[in-house]
């Protein structure tokens, strides 16, 4: 028993041992640990995988922060500027990141490689003026970014660029004075995008026409209330088109949309641009924006024509029925003779004809998100030939005109120079070729011309052109001119079949004599 009782204390002792090693070994692993990224900091409230430490004046990142938070609050701080070593730790699991209400006022390329799966960045309330090229690159899956309520200017055509999956971008209450296009169409346009808040800004024009290019699924999302623009139809015409679509960004912020005179460049005198047509614009001006707007449609008789549904729930799972002017269904693979209606939505004619046109309406359908929406096109079919647009009708009548004028030229410049020439350059023509156009410049000379030698009479006569002569000698006054009256005689020289070349000057008067042709008697 006595052994047995030895061994057990002695164990007992070992063991006690090992417990004070292991002691040891846990109290410095958490000292080593806690130094390097375990703790959470004593200016942070640490709950979770959630860490906030919102006002309390940190002009950096504390160092010892868990590695596998998710969401950082580091809003109400003193941030001046964003670099490439603002975070120390990598915190690859961080998916949200609230900076606001700093004064960050310069952002530079690569200060978010530590942080390369957020999908929530808030920069509101900062102090940034401009965005360079690239500065969110390495966010690669971000969803949602907030930058509103800062001084931004200009933004660089690639500021954004990396960002594909970027859905929401807030850029309100900024001095912007240019709709930044570059996010719809341009090498770095962001595909899926669908909500762009440009409110408050300076902005006083929209590129229209090709703002009408971008899919209605993202046009729904822009938000464009409280800039100063001028009052202009075609911006009226498309505020109104969206309403007519429901997008909530005008349905809900309809009074917030105002304009200003071009002549009153202060705005000091705002007037409202969406309460009952009050620029007076013309029905004219609205439609050829629909027109533009691809609300309407033109198509020619036998010509292909593809009709896209211009759905702002054109997502995955929807489902697309169209339906023809005599309420006919147009399903996919259900395809007929005329119409074809492919998955995505669009419809294909393939041989329009007059009987065609009218208005056709596109449904729009979503079980899985239980929405609906019905957009409604007309489209006119017409015979190229027979029924032309105005823009077709104005193009001929202008080349029409054009032709006309350019003809009208020639005519005028072959009549000033291939007439006769004056009696002076006739006269010394006649001294340099009498002996072969003396018969025909004795017509044409303004003196009294006298009997020529019997040798040039005969010559003279085998002209085949027919020349009218006087019996008598011309009468003082007459220039030469023919002068017939009722009584009077005229004689033809007979064509005799000898032949003999023309010259220049005998083509010319032929053709071109001041003496008037008569018909034999």
């Amino acid at each position: 028993m006595s052994l047995s009782c030895q061994t057990i204390s002695t164990r007992l002792g070992v063991l006690k041992l090992n417990c004070k090693g292991l002691l040891c070994l846990l109290v410095f692993t958490i000292s080593v640990c806690g130094s390097a990224s375990g703790l959470c900091p004593t200016a942070c409230i640490c709950a979770s995988d959630i860490v906030s430490c919102t006002n309390k004046n940190l002009s950096r990142v504390p160092g010892t922060l868990f590695k596998f938070i998710k969401r950082l609050d580091l809003s109400y701080n003193r941030i001046a500027f964003l670099e490439p070593e603002w975070v120390p730790v990598f915190f690859d699991k961080l998916n949200t990141l609230i900076i606001n209400h700093n004064s960050i006022s310069s952002i530079i390329t690569g200060s978010f490689s530590t942080t390369p799966n957020l999908k929530y960045l808030d920069l509101s309330s900062n102090n940034l003026k401009t965005l360079g090229s690239p500065l969110f690159q390495e966010l690669r899956v971000l969803e949602v970014l907030l930058l509103y309520n800062n001084q931004i200017t200009q933004i660089d055509s690639a500021a954004f660029g990396g960002l594909y999956k970027l859905q929401k971008l807030y850029l309100c209450c900024n001095s912007l004075s240019h709709f930044p296009l570059d996010l719809y169409i341009g090498k770095h346009k962001l595909t899926e995008l669908v909500l762009l808040d440009i409110s408050y800004n300076h902005i006083q024009s929209v590129p229209i026409q090709r703002i009408s290019l971008v899919p209605a699924k993202q046009l729904s999302g822009i938000y464009l209330h409280g800039n100063p623009f001028y009052c202009d139809c075609t911006l009226y015409s498309m505020l109104i088109y969206w309403y007519h679509r429901h997008f909530n960004s005008v349905m809900d912020f309809k009074n917030e949309y105002a304009c200003v005179l071009r002549s009153d460049p202060k705005g000091s005198n705002k007037l409202p641009l969406l309460h009952d047509n009050f620029l007076n614009c013309s029905e004219s001006t609205i439609n050829v924006s629909f027109h533009a707007f691809g609300f309407i449609h033109e198509a020619q008789i036998g010509e292909r024509l593809i009709v896209h549904c211009d759905s702002k729930i054109s997502d995955a799972g929807t489902y697309f029925i169209w339906v023809s002017p005599d309420n006919r269904l147009l399903e996919p693979d259900k395809d007929t003779d005329t119409f074809k209606v492919f998955h995505n939505g669009s419809l294909e004619i393939i041989d329009p004809q007059l009987e065609d046109s009218g208005l056709y309406s596109c449904i729009a359908i979503n079980k899985r998100r239980l929405l609906n929406e019905t957009i409604e096109v007309r489209i006119n079919v017409s015979n190229f030939t027979v029924n032309r647009s105005h823009a077709h009708e104005a193009f001929n009548t202008a080349f029409t005109t054009l032709a006309a004028c350019v003809a009208s030229i020639i005519l005028v410049l072959l009549y000033l120079y291939l007439t006769p020439c004056p009696c002076q350059c006739k006269t010394r023509r006649r001294k340099r070729k009498l002996p072969q156009s003396s018969a025909h410049s004795s017509i044409l000379n303004s003196t009294p011309s006298q009997d020529p030698p019997a040798d040039e009479k005969k010559s003279s006569s085998g002209k085949r052109v027919v020349f009218l002569e006087p019996v008598n000698e011309p009468k003082q006054g007459q220039n030469g001119k023919v002068r017939l009256f009722p009584k009077e005689t005229v004689i033809a020289e007979s064509i005799l079949k000898t032949t003999r070349a023309k010259s220049d000057s005998d083509s010319v008067n032929s053709v071109f004599s001041d003496t008037p042709f008569m018909p034999s008697s």
